[in-house]
């Protein structure tokens, strides 16, 4: 029997359909990666089997008594709980049995019922076959592979970015050890050596998993089968990634020779009814055409847009494009030794360290998002800066891409707007939905938008590719390596920067 059976599921929102009629099966020991272009539903997907969200037709069923751990990066943590404490959380029930074994020989001793006894021999020994007397050891464990011993298992959990955040909740969620995991781009906070170990983990993991990352690399090393979203169905293909999407290759090419056949098929009967329909062969052409009506015809294959990401290069002359001196950043604490840097006009460096050591934080000081805490940073005259920041906040996310990019740039017109989003890979039927309605991916590409459409000739990218899909990605990496200018990137896939890297600087050979 299937873990999972979904049935003629359909789903739109607005116009938008992202599902039509589709259907899926996950077996037991399955460990499914979810792929497509961005905006085709694979986050939908996983809040639909959720619950969160309920489909518009269809039915998901799970088998009885699944246990489903779901990694939920916006998840409210409340309280004041360490992060030691919140990853306790995860054996709260044999806690709970600790207690009541506890309360068990408190009443004995008050009574002295045999049958308490027992109850308390039988808890005792589902502690003595569990983890219960390892919890500490294995939180640690778990707490190192995911970098979270770095950041201190004694802060407080309001204290977090979103980051940490995220890498503790995935933790907790590991340590709970649910039947079956959905993992939404479980990658995009973790450093290279922390992706290592999760793929290690994900690889020997006994249970099933849905998993949907842009991380193709990540992806191709950790599942058994692939589930495509495509023109509204999922598609179930047997392998990791690349053997999938090979498979998938050959059906879209048996495909299309089917569509063509059936397509010269078509035309030979309506070049045939058009010619006799008046004469004497009108009866064979009546007939013919209701053998056209009776024939289901093949969906024709849509065309998906390949995004061409172009940043335009304002002219400086510099030798230099940035220099800092013994500069200190950090909140209200140094998070490094005073740095001093010095980087080249032209060049395109890759700033790589474990989460939470101050990759991001760095950036935020160099383009003035936040002050420094002493030393000093400096510019040649007439420098553009250009920056990404990988948060999706909007200060109003109800207003549309279209909108979004004409209040900032009120001399660009519609049309002009409206052809800078297709370069990007955002399909011209988005353009008027609310930006709170896009997928991760498409709000990444309404914001590399906004880079294109202003010159620059240094250019700061934070995590530019989290939620990015193949073709997107691929662009971007050639607008990087096209880009005459300055590029400072900060990004967890080394995969993506190694070859295009001039210089690549390990941040942790700074910290105090």
């Amino acid at each position: 029997m299937s873990l999972l059976t979904i049935e003629h599921l359909t789903q739109r929102f607005g116009e938008k359909i992202l599902y039509e009629d589709a259907s899926l099966r996950v077996n037991k020991g399955d460990h499914l990666g979810l792929t497509g272009q961005n905006g085709v539903g694979k986050s939908t997907l996983i809040k639909i089997l959720t619950g969160e969200i309920l489909a518009d037709d269809g039915a998901i069923t799970w088998q009885n008594n699944i246990k489903i751990g779901y990694l939920d990066q916006y998840m409210e943590v409340t309280g004041e709980s360490t992060i030691s404490e919140f990853l306790h959380q995860a054996y709260q029930p044999l806690y709970e049995i600790e207690s009541k074994i506890n309360e068990l020989y408190s009443i004995y001793g008050e009574t002295g019922e045999d049958k308490l006894l027992e109850r308390a021999g039988t808890l005792q020994t589902h502690l003595d076959e569990s983890d219960f007397y390892q919890i500490d050891p294995i939180i640690n464990d778990l707490a190192n592979g995911l970098g979270i011993e770095a950041i201190g298992l004694d802060r407080s959990m309001k204290e977090l970015s979103g980051g940490q955040r995220s890498k503790v909740i995935l933790a907790k969620l590991l340590l709970e050890e649910p039947d079956v995991l959905l993992l939404d781009e479980p990658t995009n906070y973790l450093d290279d050596t922390h992706i290592q170990w999760l793929i290690s983990y994900l690889t020997n993991f006994d249970g099933t998993f849905i998993l949907v990352s842009h991380d193709y690399h990540f992806l191709n090393a950790v599942t058994n089968c692939i589930c495509d979203i495509e023109f509204g169905k999922l598609t179930k293909y047997t392998g990791n990634v690349e053997k999938s999407f090979a498979q998938k290759e050959l059906n879209k090419e048996s495909y299309l020779k089917q569509y063509h056949a059936q397509q010269a098929k078509i035309e030979k009967a309506e070049a045939y009814i058009r010619k006799y329909k008046a004469g004497n062969r009108a009866t064979l052409a009546k007939s013919r055409q209701k053998q056209l009506d009776r024939l289901e015809r093949l969906t024709p294959p849509g065309s998906l847009m390949t995004p061409h990401i172009v940043f335009p290069y304002q002219p400086i002359v510099a030798s230099l494009a940035l220099i800092t001196d013994q500069l200190v950043i950090g909140y209200e604490k140094p998070l490094l030794a005073p740095i001093d840097l010095s980087v080249h006009s032209g060049e395109k460096v890759a700033i790589k360290g474990f989460n939470g050591i101050g990759k991001s934080t760095l950036i935020k000081t160099l383009t003035g998002k936040i002050k420094s805490l002493s030393g000093e940073f400096q510019y040649p005259a007439n420098t553009k800066i250009a920056y990404f920041s990988q948060d999706l906040t909007w200060k109003n996310d109800y207003l549309t891409p279209l909108a979004y990019l004409s209040d900032r740039f009120p001399k660009k017109t519609v049309k002009e707007i409206r052809t800078f989003l297709a370069k990007c890979g955002l399909p011209d039927k988005l353009v008027n939905q609310k930006l709170r309605l896009l997928s991760g991916g498409e709000q990444t590409k309404v914001k590399l938008c906004e880079l294109t459409m202003e010159t620059s000739n240094l250019i700061f990218l934070d995590e530019p590719t989290n939620h990015i899909d193949v073709a997107a990605k691929e662009s971007l990496r050639e607008a990087i390596q096209d880009y005459q200018g300055t590029i400072i990137i900060v990004s967890h896939e080394e995969e993506f920067y190694a070859d295009i890297a001039d210089r690549i600087i390990n941040i942790e050979e700074m910290i105090r």
